[in-house]
């Protein structure tokens, strides 16, 4: 959520920064604004909605100048409307902010006490008058930055620019990611890579109470107790290709087709092929514990929690401990009780997912060991826990996951299968033909693809549907909740997810001819209760779409649409159950003429409380 973009350089500015933040637009936004030192004064460009409202204001009034900010902002505090758009101007302080200053409203007291004028509705606005106030005081720019941050709670990163040292950028963070890029006679900020790849791929990930002055030639990093620092660079080997469409309607679609190749980039080099064994490196530090484990605990958020009810059945299947999967959002309020002989997982595509990073940091305080599933280097998730198993799913743009769930999903059963090979619980046979299952994802997803036109008129007849119930069982009743969640982001269909056993203890009051319901029934142990479920809704007049195993020749008779997916293994089966329900969602929603890739009010990385 939200975007910053900041520069200072020899380039025109406003072209780096609307270029960046369009880069940026994946997080989720309703409003944008640019602020630009023009030689003489700042000079501010903000609009409601989509970027190309900006872009249209900024191509009728150009601003010349080499050093400036911009923001995309998914308001928290103040409706999305131009006064409450960042940057937000104090006197000659210009600021963006990404995160919430928790104490906002009596600072806001405090500084109207001392006169101050506010002008819009957002929490952001009294950390301008921070920084305007310790200017006053004749603070250089970064002390004033870090006087005024100190009497704050909550997250923050800024960048500030400041019309009486229009030669520098000061940008301070914490919890809430902030990235440095290093450049020649050029450096950059932003909140997040893709930002300002296509200029430098070296790239400085500042830490929790950094504080850097950046100007064309230096850039100089204080930690929080003043003293100098330094931070290595990290070289970023993205394709920035890779953030584009190429060809694809939409990024989701793209994302979608990407799954089996991401998949094979997660699985490559962990999996020793000679003897059907998993082997993760990155997982030594923990290797020692896994004896004396008691439990696993997953935090997360979503789609990785969904994830993560999956990772459940497939740990305690196969590693034989138990495992509670536990919404972030929700973890630290009730007390949790957490040991040494614990270890919490977080699962966050981002990374810089608040809710679960502030869950792993408890876990920690209360003793726990910490792991994290995570697809991006040097987020912060990663740099707070012992260890991290990356997903490789490469940068994605669409807001409604998708390879990122596969892939953690893939994550996941090799975590399983590591604890197993190291608590001695699986046997070799059901080990070798869980591997040799992993390896055939590619082409099974390849086939799958092939169906797309088929699935898209499926959803062509349930377009207009106004809720939909998804039920699963078993490992597929997080399936089942996935597929609902897709839906509603994507197309604002009302759906609901269900264990298909739970219908009948009250969903089944909604079924009647105007109700799809979508039933997971591959061919698996419990497929014959799964059938009972289905032929429960058939017999109430409800529609049937179900995911199934062209060979299952009762789904063809009572089902109305089958959407196929391949037989394979018990704990494989989720990675390919998904597939056509991403591409059900995805049709409808399109065939809506919704946001595919901007769903309203939603962000991709949820970096707020």
């Amino acid at each position: 959520m939200c975007g910053i973009v900041g520069y200072v350089g020899e380039l025109a500015c406003g072209e780096v920064l609307l270029d960046g933040l369009s880069r940026l637009e994946y997080r989720g936004y309703d409003s944008a604004g640019i602020a630009i030192w023009d030689g003489e004064s700042i000079r501010r460009v903000r609009a409601e909605g989509k970027l190309f409202n900006l872009d249209r204001r900024f191509r009728e009034n150009p601003i010349e100048g080499s050093i400036g900010i911009g923001h995309t902002r998914w308001a928290t505090h103040g409706a999305p409307v131009e006064r409450n758009a960042h940057p937000h101007r104090v006197d000659d302080v210009v600021l963006v902010h990404n995160g919430i200053i928790e104490n906002h409203t009596a600072l806001r007291q405090e500084l109207e006490a001392e006169g101050r004028v506010f002008e819009s509705d957002t929490d952001t606005e009294v950390l301008a008058h921070l920084v305007a106030r310790e200017r006053a005081a004749g603070h250089d720019l970064l002390h004033a930055v870090r006087r005024a941050t100190g009497h704050v709670r909550g997250s923050w990163a800024v960048v500030v620019l400041d019309a009486h040292s229009p030669d520098e950028l000061v940008a301070a963070r914490h919890a809430s990611p902030l990235v440095i890029g290093l450049g020649s006679g050029e450096n950059f900020a932003a909140s997040d890579v893709p930002a300002i790849l296509r200029h430098t791929r070296r790239m400085i990930f500042l830490e929790d109470g950094d504080t850097v002055r950046l100007t064309r030639t230096a850039v100089e990093i204080t930690a929080e107790d003043g003293s100098r620092v330094e931070r290595t660079p990290k070289a970023i080997t993205w394709d920035p290709v890779a953030a584009e469409k190429q060809g694809y309607k939409h990024f989701m679609l793209k994302e979608i087709h990407e799954q089996g190749d991401r998949i094979v980039d997660t699985l490559r080099g962990r999996i020793l092929l000679d003897e059907d064994e998993v082997t993760l490196p990155s997982l030594a530090t923990l290797e020692g514990i896994v004896p004396s484990l008691r439990r696993i605990v997953i935090l997360a958020c979503g789609t990785s929690w969904h994830a993560g009810l999956v990772g459940r059945y497939a740990i305690g299947g196969l590693a034989r401990l138990p495992v509670e999967v536990e919404l972030a959002s929700e973890f630290r309020y009730r007390n949790p009780v957490m040991d040494g002989e614990t270890l919490a997982i977080a699962i966050s595509q981002s990374g810089e997912t608040a809710d679960t990073l502030a869950a792993i940091e408890e876990a920690k305080r209360l003793g726990a060991r910490t792991m994290t599933i995570c697809n991006v280097m040097e987020s912060s998730m990663t740099r707070a826990v012992e260890a991290t198993l990356y997903t490789h799913a490469g940068p994605e743009i669409g807001v409604a996951s998708t390879k990122a769930y596969t892939t953690q999903l893939s994550a996941l059963l090799l975590l399983a299968l590591w604890l197993g090979q190291l608590r001695g619980t699986i046997p070799a046979a059901e080990r070798q033909a869980t591997i040799r299952s992993l390896r055939a994802l590619p082409r099974q997803i390849e086939e799958m693809l092939g169906d797309e036109a088929l699935i898209r008129e499926v959803g062509r007849e349930y377009m207009h549907a106004r809720s939909m119930l998804f039920l699963g069982r078993g490992n597929e009743f997080p399936t089942a909740l996935e597929g609902a969640l897709k839906l509603k982001e994507i197309s604002y269909i009302h759906a609901e997810g269900y264990a298909a056993g739970e219908m009948k203890h009250g969903p089944i009051a909604l079924i009647d001819e105007e109700l799809p319901v979508v039933v997971v029934a591959p061919r698996n142990r419990l497929l014959e209760k799964t059938m009972s479920n289905l032929e429960e809704v058939r017999a109430r007049g409800g529609r049937v779409i179900a995911v199934g195993d062209r060979s299952v020749s009762e789904l063809e008779r009572h089902a109305d649409h089958v959407l196929h997916v391949p037989s394979t293994t018990e704990w494989v089966q989720p990675i390919l159950s998904v597939i056509p329900l991403q591409l059900f969602a995805y049709a409808i929603a399109d065939l809506r003429g919704t946001d595919v890739d901007q769903p309203r009010n939603l962000a991709k990385s949820v970096t707020v409380e």
